[in-house]
């Protein structure tokens, strides 16, 4: 099955979404704040992004934000944003 492509913002809106029903994080009222996705060459297991820290105060919760992350970025591929893809009219 072909991932989606998604946008940084739309990856970073889903990840925190994801992020905020984990139970232990509901009930302990954590707000985290989630990075951008990062792009990078396509991986071995096919993800061309990642996110890395820093979350805020994240103790005792990473093993499940890494897991909720892990799980977007297999549904997901990181698209190029429309604003990248507009050429410079100055050529820089």
């Amino acid at each position: 099955m072909a991932k989606r492509e998604r946008s940084r913002r739309v990856l970073q809106d889903e990840v925190s979404r994801r992020i905020q029903q984990i139970d232990e994080i509901a009930e302990d009222g954590a707000r985290i704040r989630v990075p951008e996705p990062k792009p990078h060459p396509r991986d071995a297991r096919g993800r061309n992004w990642d996110m890395a820290g820093p979350f805020g105060s994240t103790r005792g919760y990473e093993a499940s934000i890494r897991a909720v992350i892990d799980k977007v970025r297999d549904e997901f591929d990181l698209g190029d944003d429309p604003a990248s893809r507009t050429p410079n009219p100055f050529g820089d």
